[in-house]
Parts: C-alpha cells; structure tokens; sequence
C-alpha cells in the first residue's frame, strides 16, 4: 500500500506536465513560425495561406493550412479609421451587382468605407441615386467619369468581356485624389464573407518596395497548358487575379506607375494580338518584369470560381472564405465542387434587406448628411399617442430607389411624345404582359418591393418573352418600408424618370386602348398644351366588373360595351363624383376635344407635360392620393380638355390592402381627414384667396376618393 501523500504528489506532478504540454501549444509557437516571423514586414506569418502549388498537390497540413495558433492575430486598423475602396462600374447589370457587393461588405465591416466609383453615365445616375436615398451612416462614395478615361486605354485591344472598363484599373492612381495613399479595389462581381477591415490590415506587411498586394491565380490560365496553341500574357507562375487588388497609390506614383505599365503592353502586344483578361493581362506583365513590386496575399481573400479553378485546395471549412470571386462569364452558372454553398452564400447578400444595413457604427460617431439630419429631427417630433402616427411616420420615410433596375433605353426624342407614367406591388405584376401588349410606347413604373421580390421581378422579366423584349419600359425599384402604401411617393419616382416631353398618368389596374399611344401623339401636336398653354387632356376611363370581356378596339365598340351593361364608367357604382365632370353623356357625342371644369373630388386620369406639379406625399394607403393632385392642377390654372376617341379601361382584382383597412377602421378614415385638413391648409396658405373655392367645395367629408 502506497504512502497516502505519493497520489496526491503524482497528481500534482501530472497537472503540472498537463500545464507545461498546454503552455508549449498555445504559446511556445513552432520554429518555422517564428522563422518566417523574423523575415521582416515584407513576409506573412504563417497565418496565411501558402501558393496553390505548380505541381497540382496540396499541401500536406491542407486540413489546417488556412489556421494557425502560433501568431497573435493581425492588428486591424482603428474602428473609426476610413478604408477607402476602388470600384469600375458601367451599365445597369454591373450597377446591380455593385450593390450585392456593397450589401456584403457592410454587413460585416466595422470602420467607416469611403467609395471610389468609376463609372458611366447610365451608373452614375443608378448609384448615386441610391446612396441618396440609402443614408448608410459612415458611408461616402465619390464618382469619376469614365467616359474621361476610355482614352488612356482605347488603345489597348482587348478580347475580355468587360471591354474597356476592365483596363480602367490601371489609370487608377492617376485618378484617384494624389493625398490618398491606400486603396482596396475590387471587381463588381466579388462578395464578402469577412470584415473589410481584416484585408485592410494586410497593408501592414507590404515591405518598402512592395505596391500590389493580390493573391494568385488559381487555374493553370498563365502556364499556357488549358489547350493547344493557348499563348497567356507572361505571368510570374501561375500569375496573380486582380479581381482585389491593394494598392499603395503613393508608391505608384512614385515609381512612375503610368510609364511602366504602358510600356510593358506597348512591347506585350507587339507579340501578343490583344490582351484576353483585360487589366489582368497587363498587371502580371508588370509583376513578371518587376517581382519586387508584388506582396502575394493569402489566397481566402480571393477564392476564384472560374471553369478551371484549383481554388479547393484553398479553404478547408467555410470558416476559412473571406471574399468569394465569381469570375467566370458564366457567373452563378459555373460549375464547381462547392458552388452551391457559394451560390447561397451570394444570394443571402443579394435578397438582404438593404435597409437593415443603415445601423450606426459603435463608438465611431460619423455626422450624417444635411437630408439625413433633418429627417431626424422631423421623426423625433412625432409622438406614437398619436392615433396618426403611422400615417405621419411613413410619409417622412425616405425609401431607398433603385432607378432603372433593368436595362433600359432611352426613347429617341421626339417633341410629342408621352411616357405612360405608374406603379405597382408585387400582385400586380400579372398586370405587365397585357399593358405592354396595350402600350407600345416607353413606360416609367415604380415598382414597391422588398430586396428579394427584386430578384423574383427580375426572374419575371427574363422568363417573359413579351416584357423582356421591351427596351423601352424603365422599372424603377422602391424598396418596402413602413405598413402603409407610398403611391404618391412611387408616382412621383416613375414620373421623375420620364424621359418624353409629356406623360400620360395613370394606374396599373387600366388598360389603355390599343391605339391610344399613337392618338395621344397626334392630340399633343395638334393642341401643343405644353407650349403656351397649360392643359391636361382627359382620358375617359370606364370599368369592367368581370375579367373576361372582349376588349373594343375602338369607341364604337366600347359604345356597344357600354350600352350592354359590360362596361360602366369608372366608380359609376361606388363613387361616381370621381369622373362625373368627365360628362360622359357630351363624350358619346363628341368629335372634337371640349373643356370641362373642376369639381370636388374629381380624379381624372391626364396627359400633362413633364414638368408637371408633383403628387402630394403626404398621402399614402388609400384615399385622395389622386385628387389632391387634381386640385394641384386646376391651382395652378391647368385647363381640362377631354379627349373624344381616348379611353382606358380598369379591371376587377381584389381589394388591396389599404382600401379594406380603410374600410374597416375609423381610426384609418379619420387620419384620412385629418390629412385633407391639412392640405386644404397648405393651399391656403400658398394660393392665397384663390383656395377659397377649394376649401368651400371640399368642407364636408364626403367619402372614399
């Protein structure tokens, strides 16, 4: 029998060996750390990653490469520091997917970005519009023309897809302000899987010669042996991918960036017809002359999934991805072991609700813009006792807008040509295949949706042969916020971007008839009521209460319709007040426009020029939306002229949401008056004595409008 102090001394000793093994693991570090840590600011610690290798093979610690616990992580710059970021963006497709990037990069980013968009001008329109609209604290974007730049790389032939905007990339640090020194740049079709931030830090271990920092390529592209015949650029091994690029701007210019890489394509494509993958041809040329000039980064910043990627042997777990690359033509096609992962890993970003994304940083406080600021303070007045605060509250709401989210072109101009001007929801879009079908000409909708009804409209388009054909239909996206409708707010997106001389405004439930577009174009030119004269000319409208009926394709027929109790004139049966100035009975006979008056709560559907009084935005939901504008009008001395072979026609669906809350709560309909109150005030207020007969024709509430 052992002595009873000898377990408990074994014990001790035990823990102690225990101890000692568990110090040496998290601290003692290997010797080939502490070797690479020693080799200056120029190499990585073991940390990173290492080079796919030439030979094919992974490396032999492949299950643990990408992790290491022998290095304190990297510092990561100050939380208030501002990384500035390098995007090329041109078109409506690239405007979209700049905006999934964007969606990643502050979903995980800590510090203030500072954007550096290079577009054109169909891009720069898109995006500056959303980041007005968007107000994301800490966020600033700056634009540079590139229309500026095409002649600094025109010169270049180049067989890449992206054209001349995939070699902007070089001119960068001549564009770029001269005191900003450090700058990521990325490709639009990129999406963050990390902080920012943490790729920012890697600037730390650039040496003093070193200017480019970008991880390598992960295909056998550059070794020439994809096919017979394939000549690449040169390229310093397997080369290096510029889809993220870090550069440090100060020690471009200094080394006279511009000289060397002109020169390097100048003697490249004396041998070489053209470059195959744009600026990234151009870069490895360089990097191949002058290797001292690269710092190679670790290969998760950049995990490539092109057709014939090695980017597998790169990452073990999801854990180790910090920025996917999508860098095949084939985009979220392209086939690979893990693309599913990626695929979704990408579509969480693109259907994210953008609007969640405005937080404020912690403890980096960052003055919002004027309009920002001055929202709220609007928003801090407001007291939710109030019984209307859901009504005040969303009419402050700024909405984030997407404007052209699908390629569009512009209409030639003509002097008497008209946009029909409307918006919709997402049960509305069956609507869409039968106005174009109505409509052949251009068209300005809003469409209110959330960020992943976006992608569902989208889908829509593309598999519709009739929408998808249509060039000339503009769709503008206003994201979803808030309970209520924002129809005057939508309305006046559509009609802010039409791009005719006049507009016929409208609704998406109508369809107008089937010669109207080129009748209202022939009407315009013969009563000019934008030159000298202010006129709205008067679409009758006229309801069908059963989905299926034979559509007229002229007055006579629609007469007929009339007469046989298929059609009625618009709210004949719910709220005839809405088009009884129209006088339908002096319509039947008509063969020339006639003039009518305003009268209370009347809601014509109008043709007007484009400069037209802008729809009031305090209405929103349902009620008086549309005759709080035609009272506009008549203020502003716009005369009626109704048109005698114009129509269009509303068809049956069921009652949205708003018009059955509005129906069924009092609260919802005195909030309604409440609102009419004070837009009757608003016209006294700006029209003087001449609001008096508005004030005395709409005293008592009279119903629904």
């Amino acid at each position: 029998m052992l002595p009873r102090g000898r377990p408990r001394a074994l014990g001790a000793a035990a823990l102690l060996l225990l101890l000692i093994l568990i110090g040496f693991f998290l601290f003692g570090g290997d010797l080939e750390c502490e070797r690479r840590e020693q080799r200056g600011p120029g190499s990585f610690p073991c940390a990173l990653t290492p080079r796919v290798l030439p030979d094919g093979d992974p490396p032999a610690d492949h299950g643990n490469h990408n992790r290491s616990d022998c290095v304190p992580p990297r510092p990561l710059p100050h939380k208030c520091e501002l990384l500035h970021v390098a995007i090329v963006c041109a078109g409506h497709n690239t405007s979209r997917d700049v905006i999934t990037l964007v969606k990643s990069m502050l979903f995980y980013r800590k510090n203030p970005l500072h954007l550096h968009l290079v577009t054109d001008a169909v891009a720069r329109n898109i995006l500056d519009t959303l980041f007005h609209t968007w107000m994301v604290p800490a966020v600033r974007v700056s634009f540079y023309n590139a229309e500026e730049l095409k002649p600094q790389v025109s010169w270049i032939p180049n067989k890449h897809y992206s054209g001349l905007y995939g070699l902007m990339k070089l001119v960068l640090p001549g564009v770029l302000p001269p005191d900003l020194a450090r700058v990521i740049v990325l490709d639009t079709d990129v999406t963050f899987a990390s902080d920012i931030a943490e790729l920012w830090a890697l600037f730390a271990y650039f040496s003093d010669e070193q200017v480019i920092g970008l991880v390598e390529n992960q295909s056998d592209w550059y070794l020439g042996n994809l096919w017979r015949n394939h000549r690449p650029w040169p390229a310093l091994g397997r080369g290096f991918n510029t889809g993220v690029i870090l550069l440090r701007l100060d020690r471009l210019r200094q080394a006279g960036w511009e000289q060397m890489w002109k020169l390097t394509a100048t003697q490249e494509l004396l041998a070489l017809p053209a470059t195959s993958l744009a600026d990234q041809d151009i870069f490895n040329a360089v990097i191949k002359e002058h290797p001292g000039l690269v710092q190679p980064l670790p290969c998760v910043w950049n995990v490539q999934l092109s057709d014939h990627t090695l980017a597998e042997r790169c990452y073990s777990e999801a854990a180790d991805l910090k920025v996917i690359h999508w860098n095949s033509p084939k985009k979220l096609r392209v086939k690979n072991k893990h693309v599913e992962f990626f695929r979704n890993l990408h579509l969480t970003f693109l259907e994210y609700d953008g609007n969640l994304l405005r937080r404020e940083l912690f403890g980096c406080p960052s003055p919002p813009p004027p309009e920002a600021e001055q929202l709220q303070r609007a928003l801090a007045q407001l007291s939710e006792e109030d019984s209307c605060f859901e009504f005040r509250q969303q009419q402050l709401t700024v909405h984030r807008v997407h404007i052209t989210f699908l390629p569009h072109e512009p209409p030639p101009p003509r002097p008497h040509d008209v946009t029909l001007v409307t918006q919709l929801s997402m049960d509305r879009l069956q609507m869409l295949e039968a106005l174009c079908r109505h409509w052949p000409g251009p068209m300005s909708l809003a469409l209110y949706l959330t960020d992943a009804e976006a992608q569902q409209f989208l889908r829509f388009v593309e598999a519709s042969a009739v929408l998808s054909a249509r060039q000339d239909v503009a769709y503008h996206v206003v994201y979803r916020e808030g309970p209520l409708y924002p129809i005057n707010q939508l309305r006046n997106v559509a009609l802010a971007q039409a791009l005719t001389p006049y507009v016929f405004l409208s609704d998406i439930d109508f369809l107008p008839s089937y010669s109207l577009y080129d009748y209202l174009r022939a009407s315009i030119e013969q009563l000019e009521p934008g030159s000298g004269r202010k006129a709205a000319l008067v679409v009758p409208a006229f309801e069908a209460l059963h989905p299926h009926f034979s559509f007229p394709s002229s007055k006579a027929e629609l007469l007929a319709l009339l007469d046989a109790g298929s059609l009625y004139t618009f709210r004949y049966h719910e709220w005839p007040q809405a088009s009884a100035p129209t006088d339908y009975g002096r319509w039947r006979e008509a063969r020339a426009p006639y003039r009518v008056q305003w009268a209370a709560d009347y809601e014509p559907y109008v043709v007007v020029p484009r400069d037209c009084p802008r729809y009031d935005p305090r209405f929103v939901g349902f009620g008086w939306n549309k005759v709080a504008h035609a009272v506009e009008l008549d203020a502003q001395e716009y005369e009626l002229l109704v048109l005698p072979e114009a129509f269009t026609i509303h068809l049956p669906h069921t009652p949205s949401l708003d018009i059955s809350r509005f129906r069924s709560s009092p609260t919802y309909r005195d909030c309604l008056q409440a609102l009419k109150d004070e837009f009757h005030q608003d016209l006294s207020r700006h029209y003087g004595a001449a609001a008096l007969k508005y004030l005395t024709a709409l005293q008592q509430p009279r119903g629904p409008a």
